[in-house]
């Protein structure tokens, strides 16, 4: 967490700084990183794959591309697994207000993690609206900025937001951030 003196002088990115951060130096992605303890990023190829689920010990799965036309699994498709599920019908367009699913998603992870699961969090390509959602969760419940959760999810895989998704992330980091100033200076007196 940061002190006082830190959050006064961090400034949130801007789109084009989050968008330069994020491809610089691009690698490839395999269909699923752990990106935080407990955490993973993928894409359909390892939603599809429930042997590998089941091996990795997933306990908890959030499709950010739920529904058709999108990736269709579902409760019903994880059936014969122990699997808590949850969908989000998401687009990955600049116009989709995805921010709604912020604090439901961050919710769903945090009870998760605390029970000892393990998250999969995937959306068709696994580099958008999960990551989205995951740099989401790691500010809510994390208490990560932007950047330090931007970061964090790097060093394991490359991800891509779009222009509209990181804007979302913005004015969270911006709301959080003036929330966190209020509580440590109320602390302080």
């Amino acid at each position: 967490m940061m002190s006082l003196k830190e959050l006064c002088a961090y400034e949130t990115p801007s789109v084009a700084e989050l968008e330069e951060f994020l491809l610089a130096d691009r690698r490839p992605t395999g269909h699923v990183n752990q990106v935080w303890p407990n955490v993973y990023i993928g894409n359909e190829v390892a939603a599809r794959d429930k042997p590998m689920l089941h091996s990795m010990g997933i306990t908890h799965i959030v499709n950010a591309a739920s529904g058709p036309p999108h990736v269709n699994t579902g409760p019903r498709f994880y059936r014969d697994m122990t699997i808590d599920y949850y969908g989000v019908e998401a687009d990955d367009s600049t116009d989709f207000v995805i921010s709604v699913f912020f604090y439901p998603t961050a919710r769903f992870m945090h009870a998760a993690l605390a029970n000892k699961g393990k998250v999969f969090v995937h959306c068709l390509m696994g580099v958008s609206r999960s990551a989205t959602l995951v740099l989401a969760f790691l500010m809510i419940c994390e208490e990560l900025t932007l950047m330090e959760a931007a970061r964090a999810v790097r060093q394991h895989r490359d991800i891509c937001p779009n222009p509209g998704f990181l804007n979302q992330l913005r004015h969270l980091d911006m709301r959080l951030t003036r929330e966190r100033k209020r509580k440590l200076e109320a602390y302080k007196l």
